[in-house]
C-alpha cells in the first residue's frame, strides 16, 4: 500500500463527514483532493536539502503513529503541518484543490470543507509517509544496486504524487502554489 489510493483508504471519511456536518460524498471529495495536495506540498518542500531535512525531522516524530480514528488525530499538530507545508498559501491551495474535487453539492463551499479537512488528514499523511520512508530506509541494499538516490524522501513523495490522483491535482489546479511553506 504505497500509493495515494492506499493512503486515502486509511482516512476515516465517515467520521470527518460527521465532525464537519457534511454529506459523506462531500467529505470524500475533500479528502480526495486534500491528501494529494499535502503530499504534493511535501514533495515541493523536499526538493531542496533544507526542506528535506525539515520534513525528515517531522517524519521522525510521526513514525509508527498512524491515527486509526478521528479521536487519534491531533488537529493542532495538523495545523502546524499545514502551515509548514503551505505557508500563507493554505487558503489558495484549498480553493485550487476544491476546483478538482470529484463531487459538488448545492450550498456547500467545498473550498471551506477542504480547508477544514487539511489539518485533520495532515497527521495521517505524515504518519503514512514516515512509515513508508522508514521502511525504505530499513530495506537492505542489493549488492548490484547503484548508489542510493541523493534525495530518497523526494523520490518517495514523487512516487506517491505520480499516481493518477496526484498527477491530475498537482499538474492542474495546484501547479504553482505548492512549496510555499517554511523550509
Amino acid at each position: 500500500m504505497d500509493d495515494l489510493s492506499g493512503l486515502i483508504s486509511m482516512i476515516p471519511v465517515g467520521d470527518i463527514a460527521e465532525k464537519l456536518g457534511v454529506d459523506r460524498s462531500i467529505a470524500e471529495a475533500a479528502v480526495a483532493v486534500a491528501v494529494p495536495a499535502i503530499v504534493g506540498g511535501l514533495a515541493a518542500n523536499a526538493k531542496d536539502e533544507g526542506g528535506a531535512k525539515s520534513i525528515e525531522k517531522a517524519l521522525g516524530k510521526h513514525k509508527g503513529k498512524a491515527p486509526r480514528s478521528l479521536a487519534d488525530v491531533d488537529e493542532a499538530d495538523g495545523e502546524k503541518i499545514v502551515a509548514n507545508v503551505f505557508g500563507e498559501k493554505k487558503a489558495d491551495v484549498a480553493a485550487a484543490a476544491a476546483k478538482k474535487a470529484p463531487a459538488k453539492a448545492e450550498g456547500v463551499d467545498i473550498g471551506a470543507v477542504v480547508a477544514q479537512v487539511l489539518p485533520i488528514v495532515a497527521p495521517i499523511v505524515l504518519a503514512f509517509v514516515a512509515n513508508q520512508f522508514a521502511g525504505k530506509q530499513e530495506q537492505p541494499a542489493a549488492k548490484a544496486e547503484p548508489e542510493a538516490p541523493a534525495n530518497p524522501l523526494g523520490d518517495l513523495l514523487g512516487g506517491l504524487i505520480s499516481s493518477p490522483q496526484g498527477q491530475d491535482l498537482i499538474a492542474g489546479a495546484l501547479g504553482g502554489l505548492l512549496g510555499g511553506g517554511r523550509k
